[in-house]
């Protein structure tokens, strides 16, 4: 059994945590600085998973981008800026009830994130992953994402 909530200030650490297995070039103290600005804004969504037992597996967060975002007809548009599932509750497809679903934890963050966004009127959520992150490619498309294009940056130092 899972449930969903909107991170308050006891789930900092948690968050900082889940945060850091998936983006782990960071470290855990900027993860940690970068919430507690997100959670005094007061603008972006950040929303954790805890198991029957209290433990933090799971997390989303999405923010209102205002510049033109890649595949998108409108501006601005909600974007998914991250959403993790710790690996040992990935595709157990167990709900709140603990009831088999069709779709696991992803699917019922990423419909949290969808209504937070409708409420505010948006009519688009956006997201974006590596271009060789296949498996975030796959979890997209799983979760009714679809490809807009690929994009491939470049840099040139004019030292």
């Amino acid at each position: 059994m899972t449930h969903i909530t909107t991170l308050t200030p006891a789930d900092i650490d948690d968050l900082a945590a889940l945060r850091q297995a998936l983006w782990p070039r960071h470290g855990v103290a900027a993860h940690r600085t970068d919430i507690v600005e997100a959670l005094a804004s007061g603008k972006d969504l950040a929303l954790i998973a805890r198991d029957s037992h209290g433990r933090a597996v799971g997390f989303a967060e999405a923010s209102i981008r205002h510049d033109y975002v890649n595949g998108c007809d409108t501006a601005p548009v909600a974007f998914l800026e991250g959403i993790y599932v710790d690996p040992d509750c990935r595709r157990t497809g167990l709900g709140a009830i603990g009831l088999l679903h069709r779709f696991g934890l992803a699917r019922r963050l990423v419909d949290a994130v969808e209504a937070w966004a409708r409420q505010q009127g948006y009519r688009e959520l956006a997201s974006d992953a590596p271009i060789d992150n296949s498996a975030s490619h796959a979890m997209h498309d799983a979760l009714g994402f679809k490809e807009t294009q690929r994009v491939v940056f470049f840099r040139k130092g004019l030292g």
